[in-house]
């Protein structure tokens, strides 16, 4: 028997997906869409194909526009099946602040009603 069996667990690879966060308004949840690109099954053209998932992320570290890589994992919720394995590639955060940068921002020209 091997060591395998024995401890009643099988050995195999999970399966992941790469793809980029498209939503981290939830605590602890990112919902990650993965494209993927495959042959028309009657025209042999390449088409995209989309699919959100949703999963987990304990810390909150993974922001939109991110790619991340996410791996299967037991039910968590309703939803998640799947957790986050690393950020493979942080996306550049734009602010809206611009006096950070130091850049004044014009005086906002509102007409004045009479």
């Amino acid at each position: 028997m091997s060591e395998a069996q024995s401890t009643g667990k099988t050995p195999g690879n999970k399966n992941e997906k790469i793809g980029s966060v498209v939503s981290a308004k939830m605590a602890k949840t990112i919902v990650v869409e993965v494209t993927r690109r495959v042959p028309h099954p009657l025209y042999k053209r390449i088409v995209s194909k989309r699919k959100k998932f949703y999963a987990h992320d304990e810390q909150g570290e993974a922001k939109v526009g991110d790619v991340v890589r996410i791996v299967e994992c037991r039910p968590l919720s309703k939803l998640k099946r799947w957790q986050l394995k690393e950020i493979v590639r942080k996306a550049v955060q734009v602010t809206s602040d611009l006096s950070a940068i130091g850049i004044e921002a014009a005086p906002s020209r509102r007409a004045k009603s009479k």
